[in-house]
């Protein structure tokens, strides 16, 4: 775990990409396209721990519908800065089978993760199921999938905040930052 002086470093040393202003507004495009797709669904929500946290306690209050809500933890990365095999720590608990289902999670970077869940959602029977990542890293090789929403597109950096972290630290910043 790295020091709180070594944490505020990183913080003083990033770019500002988004402020909270701007992070708050790409919340509520977002809240009104899922509204519009899946407002009349009774959808499930799934929120992908622990990035999305962040972007689900947001996003939430603001989908004035009724849903159900569960979670999944699965990751490539740990504490690694590149992927590797999936660790699937939570399947979903809620019932999946003919249902309309929508995965959060804070970023889309290669997708492999994202197209592992939803592959897994379907293969519950699912009746559908729908994408919506905060953020979309814009990357130079094709992704295997594409999210239905996005709040935000970001340059190819590596980038901490609004539930992403930076070794372990900065998930709670109301903005988001890339390292220099």
């Amino acid at each position: 775990m790295p020091s709180v002086s070594e944490t505020q470093g990183i913080l003083n040393g990033a770019d500002l990409l988004f402020d909270e202003a701007a992070c708050q507004q790409a919340l509520d495009k977002m809240a009104e396209e899922i509204t519009e797709v899946l407002g009349n669904e009774y959808p499930l929500i799934l929120s992908v721990m622990g990035g999305a946290v962040v972007f689900t306690g947001q996003l939430l209050p603001r989908l004035l519908f009724p849903l159900d809500f569960d979670y999944v933890h699965v990751s490539r990365y740990g504490d690694k800065l590149a992927g590797g095999e999936f660790n699937w720590s939570r399947a979903p608990q809620e019932a999946v089978e003919n249902r309309s289902v929508l995965i959060l999670d804070d970023i889309l970077d290669e997708g492999h993760t994202m197209a592992a869940i939803k592959d897994k959602v379907m293969q519950l029977g699912a009746k559908s199921c729908h994408c919506a990542v905060f953020t979309n890293k814009l990357i130079d090789k094709p992704k295997p999938m594409q999210a239905d929403f996005v709040g935000l597109d970001l340059p190819n950096r590596y980038v901490f905040g609004f539930g992403m972290d930076v070794r372990g630290a900065w998930r709670n910043l109301p903005a988001i930052y890339a390292l220099k």
